[in-house]
């Protein structure tokens, strides 16, 4: 039933899927590098505020001018607030790039790593 070319093609046809799964699978491991490096910084328009997010989304460092005494403190909490959603949006940005130089924005791991950083972009935190 089978002769030797089947044979031949089928393990070409093996040897060409174990090549695919191991390329998907270092394009997946340096994303998640590149992802891990990831941070941005973002600044309140009246320089005041600055604001970075690790990887994660998660603040990692605020930076508050001495100018902050001069105002209500809810004012200064929702510009934090504010600026915190811009270095985030912009993490967004950085990890939608990476992502799409890696594994492709339109594969499916891709749209799965972009729809979970928005996710982590529009928390309310």
């Amino acid at each position: 039933m089978f002769d030797g070319r089947d044979l031949h093609e089928a393990e070409r046809w093996i040897d060409e899927w174990r090549c695919a799964i191991d390329e998907r699978a270092d394009r997946a491991r340096a994303l998640s590098a590149r992802l891990a490096r990831l941070s941005e910084t973002a600044r309140s328009p009246d320089g005041l505020i600055t604001v970075t997010v690790g990887a994660g989304g998660d603040l990692t460092a605020l930076g508050l001018g001495e100018g902050v005494r001069r105002r209500p403190a809810g004012d200064t909490a929702r510009e934090i607030m504010a600026t915190l959603r811009v270095a985030r949006s912009r993490l967004l940005t950085a990890v939608t790039a990476v992502t799409h130089e890696t594994v492709g924005a339109d594969s499916a791991t891709g749209r799965a790593v972009i729809e979970t950083y928005t996710a982590g972009v529009n928390r309310t935190d």
